[in-house]
């Protein structure tokens, strides 16, 4: 049976402590853990411990603590640039994401995105739910890391990232190349670029690839943005060591 895992801001080194507050309330009236069950908590920046429940109160646990290890961060790292999208298929996109194993998220505002996040109220709560988003699947998931979702970029942010890379790869479904194809490399960042539904803008494309990208495509079939990364990062999976 696999174990449901909470996260904390700090992770005690060993012994008992008490789980409370949202993920303690969570485990004790959701998830009804009480005494002798075990459970996951970690810190979402790869510590996780093993842990037992020794007590149960309404809204929190007190655990022990009976394995602790360290998860290091992939020598590959990658960053996926998100196209914002309308109603919650950005959510989504960044869910599957998270499941697949991204370690970052960059929100892009695209010249054909529809929905936009402007400065202000509006757009901080939409980036406050990709970022809930991302802290929740990540629990889902069982992963030792949380990925950061940092703050939405423009056409110029998204240079400086491509630039900087290690490789940055665009998706696009018309063109010849396969993501199989590319040499891929093993470490620093791997950038990774999904347009909006209405696809990237052949000024946006040109850029891109003048700054250093290369646009490829996954296979056959059109993805909808929403989908299309967690489909690559499988991909990226199995073709690097990210997965053995």
């Amino acid at each position: 049976m696999t174990l449901a895992q909470f996260l904390v801001d700090a992770l005690p080194a060993a012994g008992p402590f008490t789980l409370d507050g949202p993920e303690g309330r969570h485990a004790a009236a959701v998830r009804r853990l009480r005494a002798g069950e075990r459970l996951l908590v970690g810190d979402g920046a790869g510590s996780v411990a093993e842990c037992v429940v020794t007590a149960a109160a309404k809204d929190s646990l007190d655990v022990v603590i009976e394995r602790r290890w360290t998860e290091p961060p992939p020598d590959l790292r990658v960053v996926l640039v998100q196209a914002l999208v309308k109603g919650d298929r950005g959510e989504l996109a960044v869910e599957l994401a998270t499941e697949a194993g991204v370690d970052a998220v960059v929100p892009w505002r695209a010249c054909r995105c529809v929905a936009k996040w402007e400065d202000g109220p509006r757009g901080e709560k939409a980036l406050a739910r990709w970022r809930s988003t991302a802290r929740e699947a990540a629990k889902q998931a069982r992963r030792p890391w949380v990925p950061d979702v940092l703050d939405p970029v423009g056409q110029s942010g998204l240079l400086d990232l491509v630039r900087a890379s290690a490789l940055t790869l665009v998706l696009e479904a018309h063109l010849a190349t396969r993501l199989a194809q590319v040499r891929l490399p093993e470490s620093g960042d791997l950038v990774l670029v999904v347009g909006p539904e209405g696809g990237i803008s052949p000024d946006e494309l040109t850029a891109l690839e003048q700054a250093g990208a290369t646009a490829v495509r996954l296979g056959p079939a059109v993805l909808r943005t929403s989908t299309a990364a967690a489909v690559a990062l499988g991909a990226l999976g199995a073709l690097t060591a990210r997965w053995r």
